[in-house]
């Protein structure tokens, strides 16, 4: 038996593939026009502000060249100027929020999805994300005012335990019987602290997110095998949810780095290349431009400007690692960096 195969008549016109149209129509395409011209715009903001900042530096790269972010001191009327020391100053205080703020984000994030009644979830939730929108002037002033009183007490204790370590050491007899208060002060332990309060509700939100997302199949199969409430969380939730981990800890880093009033109203300014976190003074980048942008003129505020623009690569760079870590990882299909 034969098959016949069909043929096209002669003088017939050639037949044509039928396309699919898959656009948007009506309410949909205003939505989605709308939605990229949004996108369009932050993106050319951010562009624009990254470029700006570019142009402003060029003239003290050149007049320093890279001794400007080695070089310590800040004194533009000897024509000295450098980030070195508020470089590490930053780094610090940014180190001293994550250390605190990253167990309370994951021990408050899995406490929400894992443990806390439904009736109650939704109330920690709002409680979590209203620390968010408190101004960070309110978190300066409860730092300076109510918190630094204890956290001096705090570092004296770290200071006689774990003075041997280069970081905890201060320049200070930590069992003297008087011992110096004013020592343990407006250092970059405590606007740390303060700081941690801010950076807890972002990281908290993102792992909260992830969490949310681990497959009930697997939690499901985790309990017939006989698991625990924790053995569910540590042989599926946590894995399942590293991405988020990782990138709320690293936009919460990226939040430390960028924070001006708060650690401003704490610090005692110094322009010192310190590590030691519990000892008075240092300083950080936003708190440098925002405490000598008022009297600023001329090549100072070319250099202020460069710092700002040093701050702005860096933050961009962690947020956008956040971003990429979050999106590559098991949980990120469907989670917001």
């Amino acid at each position: 038996m034969s098959t016949v195969v069909p043929t096209r008549a002669p003088g017939a016109p050639a037949a044509t593939p039928r396309s699919i149209a898959g656009g948007h129509a009506g309410a949909d395409r205003v939505f989605v026009v709308a939605m990229r011209a949004t996108a369009t715009t932050v993106l050319l903001i951010t562009g624009g502000i990254g470029l700006f900042l570019a142009w402003q530096a060029v003239p003290t790269l050149r007049r320093y060249g890279f001794s400007f972010f080695t070089e310590t001191q800040w004194e533009p009327d000897a024509d000295v100027v450098g980030i070195g020391s508020v470089l590490v100053g930053t780094f610090s205080v940014a180190l001293v929020a994550l250390v605190v703020a990253f167990p309370l984000a994951l021990a408050t994030a899995l406490y929400i999805n894992e443990y806390a009644p439904a009736r109650f979830s939704g109330m920690l939730v709002s409680l979590v994300d209203l620390m968010a929108a408190v101004p960070s002037i309110i978190y300066g002033l409860w730092g300076f005012f109510l918190m630094q009183p204890h956290a001096s007490a705090v570092a004296l204790w770290l200071h006689q335990h774990l003075g041997f370590l280069p970081f905890f050491r201060v320049h200070a007899d930590p069992n003297a019987a008087v011992w110096e208060q004013s020592r343990y002060t407006a250092s970059a332990f405590i606007a740390g602290l303060a700081v941690a309060m801010m950076v807890i509700p972002m990281a908290c939100a993102v792992m909260r997110q992830v969490f949310s997302q681990a497959p009930l199949g697997e939690r499901e199969a985790a309990y017939a095998l006989g698991a625990t409430k924790w053995g569910v969380i540590k042989s599926v939730v946590l894995p399942f949810g590293r991405g988020g981990i990782i990138g709320g800890t690293m936009l919460g880093l990226g939040r430390a780095l960028g924070e001006t009033i708060a650690v401003l109203l704490i610090i005692s300014p110094a322009f010192v290349l310190k590590f030691r976190m519990l000892e008075i003074g240092t300083n950080t980048v936003s708190a440098l431009i925002a405490g000598r942008f008022g009297e600023a003129n001329g090549g100072q505020l070319s250099a202020l400007l460069t710092a700002g623009f040093v701050l702005f690569v860096i933050t961009l760079i962690i947020n956008t690692l956040a971003a990429i870590v979050v999106a590559r990882s098991r949980s990120g299909a469907g989670t917001d960096a």
